[in-house]
């Protein structure tokens, strides 16, 4: 088990290559994996870091991509869902969870009566 830390910049944007050479060097120490996980900020753009297995030809031979879960926060989603964001600029929350293939609520707890979705 081991942990590598990218502490560069955003792993979507600015260093990708830094995942790339990341990824290439857990492969040289360990060549079967039962899974590697990449865990982003809650602002993170996750089709830039999905693409890396598909555009690096190594990274793509070495790794399957399973799929892409996000983390929401039950008690702040819709608020986040709803923001107006000005002309150009994506909304990371709506943009992370129609690319999941997995959601996983938390905070769920925190949700009462009126704050609940139906």
């Amino acid at each position: 088990e081991e942990v590598v830390e990218v502490m560069n910049g955003c792993i979507c944007c600015t260093v990708r290559g830094d995942l790339v050479e990341a990824l290439k060097r857990l492969h040289k120490k360990v060549e079967q994996f039962d899974a590697v996980i990449i865990e982003t900020t809650g602002l993170a753009d996750p089709a830039p870091v999905a693409q890396t297995f598909f555009v690096d030809d190594d990274i793509e031979k070495m790794y399957t991509l399973d799929g892409i879960c996000t983390l929401v926060d039950a008690k702040h989603i819709v608020q986040h869902l709803d923001e107006v964001k000005p002309e150009g600029v994506e909304n990371e929350a709506q943009e992370q969870i129609a690319f999941a293939d997995r959601v996983l609520l938390n905070k769920v707890d925190l949700v009462r009566g009126d704050d609940a979705i139906d």
